[in-house]
């Protein structure tokens, strides 16, 4: 009995506690149904935009998002042109087929970026307090004390519009809302015993945030980073409605119902298939980013 016993335990391997952490978040996303729904939806959103840039930049199809034929203006959705045509007889199906790696496009970068420089400012200032978190917190709050759309608005109007821009343009506004949130989980963090422990033992700074602070406040980040995307997309599409984002004849979803506006009564499914697609992939981030606040929150209760 006892050998066989001592076989078993050798045969039993240990668990890595990384993967057993990924199979526990990935049952409590599991249980939440709506999160699933987002989820698949971004996934369908985004291998679709990947067949989008690639036709778009090497024609696998033969059909051009800016093709025109004014003998086909106008026309309502059919079988050659499931989504119908525009006011340029251009197919507004293969537009936003195309479009869609740009509209995800300027939602990943802007929060990639705003995520780049807004992390650290949260993490310098809620780890060294004092002076430089005072700094780097009165700078936040006057970026806060602006609108996003409206600070979108001036730092475009003075940049020009273009998608490199208005990529700057809502990074810069969301610096803030990635410094706020870092820096109180990072108060709160550093506060724990382990890592007064750490530091005890003479661990220097840099080893203790990127090595013990940094990967306990992930959560919040990636989380804030889901829900974000959203924003981004439709603040993208609303300066490129305004005029002042993507310009013509990028097929950007924003530049397309500005494109559509003037035929809303006339044809109204110009601008009713964009802002379909809008409000589709918002939802999703949306449900998407409640889901991983859930599976993520360490009070998650079954």
């Amino acid at each position: 009995m006892a050998v066989a016993s001592k076989e078993r335990i050798r045969d039993t391997k240990p668990v890595n506690p990384r993967v057993k952490s990924m199979k526990d978040f990935y049952k409590r996303l599991k249980k939440n149904k709506s999160a699933l729904t987002g989820f698949y939806i971004l996934l369908f959103f985004f291998l679709v935009s990947i067949f989008g840039a690639i036709d778009a930049n090497y024609g696998l199809t033969g059909i051009s998002s800016n093709a025109t034929s004014l003998t086909e203006k106008l026309e309502g959705p059919s079988a050659a042109h499931w989504f119908g045509t525009d006011h340029l007889g251009r197919d507004i199906f293969i537009r936003i087929i195309h479009g869609m790696y740009i509209t995800l496009g300027v939602g990943f970068a802007a929060t990639f970026l705003a995520g780049l420089v807004g992390v650290p400012l949260g993490i310098l200032a809620g780890y060294y307090g004092g002076w430089l978190d005072t700094i780097i917190m009165r700078l936040m709050d006057v970026l806060l004390a602006f609108p996003g759309i409206l600070l979108a608005l001036a730092i475009v109007s003075v940049l020009g519009g273009s998608t490199i821009n208005v990529t700057i343009a809502i990074a810069i506004g969301a610096v803030p809302q990635f410094a706020r949130i870092v820096r109180g989980s990072t108060l709160t963090t550093k506060k724990l015993e382990y890592v007064d422990a750490i530091r005890a033992l003479g661990a220097r700074d840099g080893k203790i945030i990127f090595q013990h602070i940094l990967p306990n406040i992930m959560s919040p980040i990636i989380v804030n980073t889901t829900l974000f995307i959203a924003t981004a997309i439709l603040s993208a599409a609303g300066l490129s409605f305004l005029g002042l984002g993507v310009q013509p004849p990028t097929p950007e979803w924003g530049a397309m119902l500005n494109d559509g506006r003037n035929y809303m009564y006339q044809a109204g499914h110009i601008t009713f298939f964009p802002g379909m697609m809008i409000v589709i992939v918002v939802l999703a981030f949306n449900l998407f980013g409640d889901g991983l606040r859930d599976a993520l929150d360490p009070k998650f209760k079954k």
